[in-house]
């Protein structure tokens, strides 16, 4: 089946098409481009989506969206990621928006939706995941950092590990561990913590992308109790939940260097003549099928959130093909520019200012992030095909 846009979906496309087009500045594709988060363009462009309702558009009126479908929302994602604007991750969303967003409107207390939802949806505000330590990351049930119960706070202490926006966010999206007894699925709990608090520290780490990403250590940090999100000890299923969010992987991004690579080829600037070499044509023209394959997919999943449904197996199945798809476009992309693809921005011989050589090297981190290729695997094999463990 083929997954098309009504026509109402397509002039909401052309609209946010037009407006993205005048406002992504090339300083905001510089702060995407530069792994260091989101700058000053970048929260500018965010407080003018805010402004449209077009941030957070599939978020109720009351709360500063729209109430528009899940696919308006991957509309504006997807335009955003082609436009490489407001991006961190190729393909992954905003955190306040396309992940916390959609637990605090299902689990949290009227007062975290007051609070944090309009801001959200106004672009004042960002999250960053609190999940992954040193010994807990594709098993998130190993999660150690505790939280001791005290008056109306918790105190929290412990270590995260790769926690990428944490250094430009306001807030932690935090799990810990508040019941040691319990087994490991049902003693955690999620909370919203300011990133300002007092006791936290947040060092630098650099990927291998040259991205930032963080190491956070918590000693004794207060954290109201007002900010759990939803009950204590429920922590696992909120992150279940997050994380089928979160593997809603879009296409633009591949859109894009697909585009970039196609009018390279065609240019006839490569020395070895490529756009004539047939090997060269059938992998363009296999990248393009998979591309759409993908985008269909994308739309299918999105659907599947508007009739209700929690796309589990799915949803898994979008982000294990969509980031192994961007380590297969940056192989191509290496192969068509031959050793000027190698070169980083900042050679004067760098072909496609370089992006290419980047797109290679953070093209690991996608199938690594947000559960691994194996972990998604089994989530297809055991929930999809309802194969044994």
């Amino acid at each position: 089946m083929y997954f098309d846009f009504t026509d109402e979906q397509k002039s909401f496309q052309k609209k946010v098409c037009d407006f993205l087009d005048k406002e992504v500045t090339s300083g905001v594709i510089d702060e995407s481009e530069s792994g260091l988060g989101f700058g000053t363009e970048s929260w500018n462009l965010m407080r003018k989506l805010g402004e449209r309702k077009w941030l957070a558009v599939s978020f109720p009126r009351d709360y500063g969206g729209l109430g528009l479908s899940r696919v308006h929302s991957f509309i504006v994602r997807d335009e955003l990621d082609y436009r490489d604007a407001l991006v961190v991750v190729k393909g992954v969303g905003l955190i306040g928006v396309d992940m916390a967003g959609p637990v605090i409107m299902k689990h949290g207390s009227k007062e975290l939706k007051e609070n944090f939802l309009p801001r959200i949806a106004a672009g004042e505000i960002e999250f960053a995941l609190g999940y992954t330590e040193p010994d807990a990351g594709s098993d998130l049930s190993r999660i150690e950092m505790w939280a001791v119960e005290d008056g109306d706070d918790f105190v929290v202490t412990g270590q995260k590990l790769f926690n990428t926006c944490c250094h430009f966010a306001q807030y932690h999206w935090l799990a810990v561990k508040t019941e040691r007894d319990r087994s490991a699925q049902k003693g955690l709990s999620l909370m919203i913590v300011d990133l300002r608090s007092p006791g936290i520290t947040i060092s630098p780490m650099w990927e291998m992308s040259d991205t930032r990403t963080n190491v956070v250590f918590y000693d004794s940090v207060r954290v109201p109790k007002r900010f759990l999100v939803g009950e204590v000890n429920r922590g696992w299923d909120y992150m279940v939940s997050a994380l089928n969010f979160e593997r809603m992987f879009v296409t633009g991004g591949l859109r894009r260097v697909l585009e970039d690579l196609i009018a390279y080829v065609k240019s006839k600037k490569s020395a070895d003549s490529s756009d004539k070499d047939l090997s060269i044509r059938h992998e363009l023209a296999e990248m393009e099928a998979e591309i759409s394959i993908a985008h269909s997919f994308a739309v299918r999943v999105a659907c599947l959130q508007d009739k209700g449904v929690a796309p589990s197996y799915e949803s898994a199945a979008l982000k294990l093909f969509v980031s192994e798809l961007y380590q297969r476009i940056a192989n191509l992309g290496l192969e068509i520019l031959k050793p000027y693809g190698c070169l980083r921005r900042d050679s004067k011989y760098a072909v496609l200012n370089g992006r290419m050589e980047r797109l290679y090297r953070s093209s690991f981190l996608l199938t690594i992030g947000a559960g691994t290729s194996e972990i998604m695997r089994n989530t297809i094999a055991t929930k999809g095909l309802r194969l044994p463990r």
